[in-house]
């Protein structure tokens, strides 16, 4: 699947995780009352791991802010805990799927960030053929997650995924862009959705954990 078809999938992939997704927060009704969360370690579950998933945007984004200014030692501080982060998104499966599958995710998430970053040294090197070949490995990395997420729980359909990840994908690539050109106010928009993505992220994986393991919710 091309980066270029994620934004005529994203709407629709959307609506299918959130009606295969448990609800985890309160909404309201079609008679507008509020409907009660599945459980509280549902709801606890999710929150945490929207933590995760926004922390990941937020320490990338550091890297990217700090390797435009030169500043090494602040890039290097920013990989350190987009490391560390990666480890904590990983380690969140290991009670659902075990160690293997923990430490099989957190391989997959050290790869997408190795291309995320090649994206962004093709950013600053001004080169169209390095970020093509950046975005072909991110490309090559979500179908790897799609399916490691998909083989695990069926309530993760492959497409559907693969559609979020690279609408993720997307977004990176759009803010480094932007960061790059000095495009301060449209990166701030891009910013906040990167943000509302990674809920929606979150909170499909969230639903989807309660739906297959509902005893441990």
């Amino acid at each position: 699947m091309k980066l270029t078809k994620q934004t005529t999938l994203i709407a629709s992939i959307i609506a299918v995780l959130i009606t295969t997704a448990v609800p985890v927060y309160a909404q309201n009704d079609h008679h507008g009352a509020e409907v009660v969360p599945a459980s509280i370690k549902l709801a606890q579950t999710d929150a945490a791991l929207r933590d995760l998933w926004l922390g990941h945007v937020f320490w990338i984004r550091n890297v990217v802010v700090a390797t435009l200014a030169g500043n090494k030692a602040a890039t290097t501080a920013a990989e350190s805990e987009v490391v560390a982060n990666a480890k904590q998104i990983a380690a969140a499966i290991e009670p659902f799927y075990g160690k293997a599958a923990s430490d099989k995710l957190f391989s997959l998430l050290a790869g997408h960030y190795g291309a995320v970053k090649q994206n962004l040294e093709a950013v600053v090197a001004g080169s169209q053929k390095k970020e093509d070949a950046a975005m072909k490995n991110l490309a090559s990395n979500v179908d790897e997650i799609a399916i490691f997420l998909s083989d695990a729980n069926p309530n993760l359909p492959r497409e559907a995924v693969q559609g979020l990840l690279l609408a993720h994908v997307g977004h990176h690539k759009q803010q480094m862009q932007q960061l790059h050109d000095k495009q301060y106010q449209q990166e701030a928009q891009t910013w906040e959705a990167m943000k509302g993505h990674m809920y929606v992220i979150a909170d499909t994986l969230a639903g989807a954990l309660a739906a297959q393991f509902p005893a441990k919710f």
